[in-house]
């Protein structure tokens, strides 16, 4: 099969390979396109948490993503975490000389056994020059908490921190709705035209490591082969609770998701 199309992901190593690049990576590759890479940060991480964090010079990522970028012109671009001011302000740079509008931003905060990602300056950063740059941000509940300033309880709270954000500079909000504590997941998407929830059942499991970074490079998949926000907002959610589904139980804390969900295995290979 041919890619249909290409993707840029901007993002940290994890090691034991359920979040950040690595599921990126799984996941456009899964949803069938091709991906390709910047690396912001190195991880050392397994499923019961961070050990430790290295970060990459900013100069170098600026050169990954210019170079890539001018040899295989990205369709699209998933930007995920950012681990320093430095950083943000190398990606930001990047990003316009490459000039790709399709971009989805996973604001990566927190680990899920958590350990802070990103300190202070850079998150004040992020609202103040990246949010204007993108098509989309995907923040969980915390992030959203942290970067609107507001507490989140209810559905109502989301839509409110969503504005927020747009007030700040965003086109596009995607606020996922896991955190809280229902039977249903309500993931909700605001912009400044309109409000549309995804409902869908939520699985009791502590194997969900790696599920914001797979949403993300996944919507930006769909969006980079033509499809529009809702759609790739509602096929994304669907991609990621089909590989929860599966509760792959690898490691002692919080596993990985099954990003091959998508894949049919030829009968030859069987």
């Amino acid at each position: 099969m041919k890619p249909k199309s290409k993707v840029l992901i901007i993002a940290g190593s994890d090691s034991s390979g359920g979040a950040g690049i690595q599921a990126d990576i799984k996941t456009v590759t899964a949803l069938g396109s091709y991906a390709m890479t910047a690396i912001t940060a190195v991880t050392t991480q397994n499923t019961t948490g961070v050990k430790s964090i290295v970060s990459i010079s900013p100069k170098e990522i600026f050169s990954q993503i210019i170079f890539t970028s001018k040899d295989i012109k990205p369709d699209a671009i998933k930007i995920g975490m950012l681990h320093s001011i430095k950083t943000i302000e190398a990606v930001t740079h990047s990003l316009n000389k490459i000039k790709v509008s399709k971009i989805v931003l996973d604001p990566v905060m927190v680990a899920k056994g958590g350990a802070k990602l990103i300190d202070n300056n850079a998150i004040k950063l992020i609202k103040t020059k990246l949010l204007k740059k993108v098509f989309l941000i995907t923040p969980n509940i915390p992030e959203a908490e942290i970067l609107s300033g507001t507490k989140i309880n209810n559905i109502e709270d989301m839509i409110f921190s969503a504005n927020k954000l747009i007030n700040f500079g965003a086109k596009n909000v995607l606020i996922k709705g896991g955190h809280l504590k229902s039977k249903i997941i309500n993931d909700v998407l605001v912009n400044k035209k309109e409000i549309k929830i995804f409902k869908n059942k939520k699985y009791t499991t502590k194997n969900t490591h790696g599920t914001g970074c797979t949403l993300s490079s996944a919507i930006a998949t769909y969006l980079s082969c033509g499809k529009l926000l809702k759609k790739s907002c509602e096929l994304g959610i669907k991609y990621v609770n089909q590989a929860i589904g599966f509760n792959l139980n690898y490691g002692k804390g919080h596993g990985p998701i099954n990003h091959l969900n998508s894949i049919k295995i030829n009968k030859k290979f069987k």
